[in-house]
């Protein structure tokens, strides 16, 4: 997988998604846009100044420890998702963001693995990276779900998630593939 075009191909898919929403509300989206990407940024600014991982490949002509522009559009769209539809109950808001962390680290794990873009260091693992994400999302959401008036969401039903239906399946379908790849991920860098 080519480095930059993983990374052009993030930045514009990102770009797309952060007008989508805030088409739906420019004000309340705009907030959380901005709030969910200075979150991003610093966290990713701290964690790299600590050496726990770096980026050695950033194909935009910024000249940046961080892959500034990229982070700033992909992060924020996730968040923004996930406030716009997550569930109402958090007892489903867990499988819900259950099913966005995997993705999302496993979309990690991909560029990791097939690119230059990242390269953990110093003790930094998925482990690490999945735990952080949890918590990049779970305060978001709680943050975002002040920011954005319910007119402006769209939660999925809850019910979904019960055994059997829809949403469960496509949670499981998820979790599975994505436990699968990590097992496959975790042997192909022991070996």
């Amino acid at each position: 997988m080519n480095a930059t075009i993983t990374y052009y191909t993030a930045t514009i898919l990102g770009a797309i998604g952060v007008l989508f929403f805030l088409r739906k509300g420019w004000k309340s989206y705009g907030l959380l846009f901005l709030t969910s990407s200075s979150v991003a940024i610093i966290l990713c600014f701290v964690f790299v100044k600590l050496g726990f991982y770096s980026f050695p490949h950033i194909p935009f002509p910024v000249q940046s420890q961080i892959p500034f522009i990229a982070m700033t559009l992909t992060f924020p769209v996730g968040v923004m998702f996930g406030v716009r539809y997550s569930p109402k109950q958090w007892i489903w808001k867990v499988p819900f963001y259950w099913a966005i962390v995997h993705i999302g680290v496993g979309i990690e794990a991909m560029i990791k693995g097939y690119t230059s873009i990242i390269k953990y260091d110093y003790q930094w693992d998925l482990w690490d990276t999945y735990t952080w994400w949890w918590i990049y999302f779970l305060f978001l959401e709680w943050v975002g779900g002040k920011m954005i008036p319910d007119h402006l969401k769209r939660p999925i039903d809850g019910e979904l998630f019960r055994y059997g239906r829809s949403g469960w399946i496509i949670f499981h379908l998820i979790v599975i593939i994505t436990i699968f790849l990590a097992g496959y991920y975790l042997g192909k860098i022991t070996n």
